[in-house]
């Protein structure tokens, strides 16, 4: 089986718990439709080290300029203290070609504003940590566009707020298909609701794996 590659983007200050679920999850088979179908490769806009918004030092895996839409399945930009200021610039641009080559892009809290900086968010429906998060920043003109949502996803692209990485991680699970239709309603069950009921659920759909 060839691996589906889901890169994620890092740069200093990433909230790295918005992206916790996603990542966890992705490189678990457990639960999956198709158990080790995704690996994660992280990305740095060059192969130095970067440090998290929690005080992870992490090594990218490869660095930007070797990232081509063709090799990927999907781009994740997590939120940082520098999004929404012009700091993660280069990493937008490269979602632009992704976008632009019908390669999911995914992305969250401040990297919302990132893309809007750019335009991306001018013509498809989208969310963010609220609207007057996104006014904020220079030349958006999506606003009618905005939804009062925690997550959403229109086309290949998907938006969420940065209270909402569980929502996002649905979003993202969804949209690649890693798991069926009851396991991800136990799953949102478990990990949103507390509900140990999705659990119980989950081992009694996989017991035969």
């Amino acid at each position: 089986m060839t691996r589906e590659t889901i890169h994620l983007a890092i740069y200093d200050t990433m909230a790295d718990w918005e992206v916790g679920y996603v990542v966890a999850h992705l490189n678990s088979p457990e639960f999956q439709k198709t158990p080790g179908r995704f690996e994660v490769k992280t990305v740095g806009s060059s192969l130095a080290p970067i440090l998290s918004k929690g005080g992870l030092r992490i090594l990218p895996d490869l660095s930007l300029d070797m990232l081509e839409p063709k090799d990927s399945r999907m781009l994740i930009l997590p939120g940082a203290d520098i999004a929404a200021n012009g700091g993660i610039d280069e990493f937008v641009k490269i979602a632009a070609q992704f976008l632009s080559a019908g390669i999911p892009v995914a992305a969250i809290c401040g990297a919302t504003a990132a893309l809007a900086r750019d335009g991306l968010l001018d013509k498809l429906p989208h969310t963010s940590n609220a609207k007057i998060f996104l006014e904020m920043v220079e030349d958006y003109k999506g606003g009618s566009l905005y939804q009062d949502q925690l997550a959403i996803t229109s086309g290949n692209l998907i938006t969420a707020s940065g209270v909402a990485p569980i929502e996002f991680a649905i979003e993202i699970f969804r949209k690649l298909d890693v798991y069926s239709d009851t396991t991800l309603h136990a799953w949102h069950k478990l990990y949103k609701d507390h509900n140990p009921e999705g659990f119980y659920e989950l081992m009694a759909e996989h017991s035969n794996e």
